[in-house]
């Protein structure tokens, strides 16, 4: 916080108190409502800096203050402004309409939608249409997500958002940051973001559970950046698990995505008995689309697949330069890193252990990796509990030995 020195001026009575309540984090619409004119002080110019409140014992009729917030989300989302934020008190929120995001903060004032301190906040979209919807039925896009965002420069911090047609759905988005943000369970992938979309953080996010018996398991990842372009997106700390078809999936995305510090295991498996089940099954689906589709040279730093039905990492027709080091593939049912697809990949200092196939690289390069090294790998832990439990209080991944060479080697991801 910056003060600028000079003349000191006395305020009015009512603009103090304002100003009191900002400092504290409370300012709220009412005390705007109050001001008398010559304070000067006017409403929009408050709202910028103000907290509105939301909690289950609310009502949309209430000024949406802490003392008497609001009942719905989307009912904050509509009166915010750009540098305000949206507070949720803790509970289930279930919902008779997504929550549609279509005004976009600034540069300098980014709005930010939060639970309420360390309370746990559900969005539950069971209620909505497409929850599941029927086989073969096509979602129209104003209903894709619990939450359905078409904005930038916002900020989504410690939600869990479940049991939607898509978790958290984002298209053409710019300047963004999502974390702390749990999708589970929904009929769609957990969390997509797609469209001219550039520069969004998606940080510590826990992604899983997520199937779709409308497209027979085809379809739900537990996060998807595709059938888009623009740079500068960042995905880190991620964990996408149990989801029915790809853990990660860059499906046509064009331009390159940044991937660190990341686990996906356990996907493509048919928990639900979907039938005619079709679900693939990848740690990390690298792009592609059976090479006719935009090369895009995607970058994945210090990430594990492991348990996957498919492949660890697989570029999947991406005829681009992609990175893979310091990453680790295990026990997947197929490939450990396939990239024989048409790209153009570079593996450096990565560990296969347990996979069906550890490598097969096609045109790509690899050095330094455990296959290129030889000789026989063990690991210090293949227990996962500490990866795949209860985060750090800032929401990082818990360290641990797990699937750490055994002989000290600086090969493979580390938790």
């Amino acid at each position: 916080m910056h003060f600028r020195r000079g003349r000191s001026r006395a305020l009015p009575g009512a603009v103090v108190g304002a100003v009191a309540l900002a400092v504290a984090g409370l300012p709220t619409l009412a005390s705007a409502a109050s001001l008398p004119p010559a304070s000067g002080v006017t409403l929009p110019a408050l709202a910028a800096t103000t907290t509105l409140y939301v909690a289950t014992n609310g009502n949309d009729t209430n000024p949406g203050t802490l003392a008497a917030p609001f009942a719905t989300v989307q009912k904050a989302v509509g009166l915010v402004k750009a540098g305000g934020t949206v507070a949720v008190r803790g509970g289930t929120y279930q919902l008779a309409g997504n929550i549609q995001i279509t005004k976009s903060g600034t540069a300098a004032a980014p709005i930010t939608l939060t639970n309420y301190g360390t309370e746990k906040v559900v969005l539950d979209g069971e209620a909505l249409a497409y929850t599941p919807g029927a086989v073969g039925s096509t979602i129209p896009s104003a209903q894709r997500g619990v939450i359905h965002m078409e904005a930038s420069r916002w900020k989504l911090v410690g939600l869990e958002i479940a049991h939607g047609p898509y978790g958290v759905y984002c298209n053409a988005c710019t300047d963004n940051t999502f974390e702390r943000l749990v999708t589970r369970d929904n009929y769609e992938t957990g969390f997509q973001l797609q469209g001219a979309s550039s520069n969004n953080l998606i940080l510590n996010l826990d992604s899983y559970g997520n199937h779709d018996p409308r497209k027979n398991g085809e379809s739900a990842d537990g996060l998807g950046i595709k059938e888009g372009s623009g740079t500068g997106n960042v995905v880190r700390g991620a964990r996408l698990w149990n989801n029915v078809d790809d853990g990660f999936d860059a499906w046509t995305f064009s331009s390159p995505i940044t991937i660190q510090d990341t686990l996906a295991y356990g996907n493509g498996y048919n928990r639900w008995n979907i039938p005619n089940f079709s679900g693939d099954g990848n740690g990390f689906k690298l792009g592609g689309s059976s090479g006719t589709g935009p090369a895009a040279g995607h970058t994945v730093t210090n990430a594990m697949a492991f348990g996957n039905a498919a492949s660890g990492f697989t570029d999947n027709g991406n005829t681009g330069a992609i990175t893979i080091d310091h990453s680790t593939a295990y026990q997947n049912a197929r490939t450990g890193f396939d990239v024989d697809g048409g790209s153009k990949s570079r593996l450096t200092a990565d560990l296969a252990i347990g996979n069906k196939t550890a490598v097969t690289l096609g045109s790509s390069t690899a050095s330094g990796n455990s296959w290129n090294l030889g000789g026989t790998w063990t690991l210090r832990s293949t227990d996962p509990s500490t990866a795949t439990g209860p985060r750090n209080s800032d929401g990082s991944i818990r360290s641990s030995t797990f699937l750490v060479p055994a002989n000290g080697s600086s090969v493979g991801a580390r938790t």
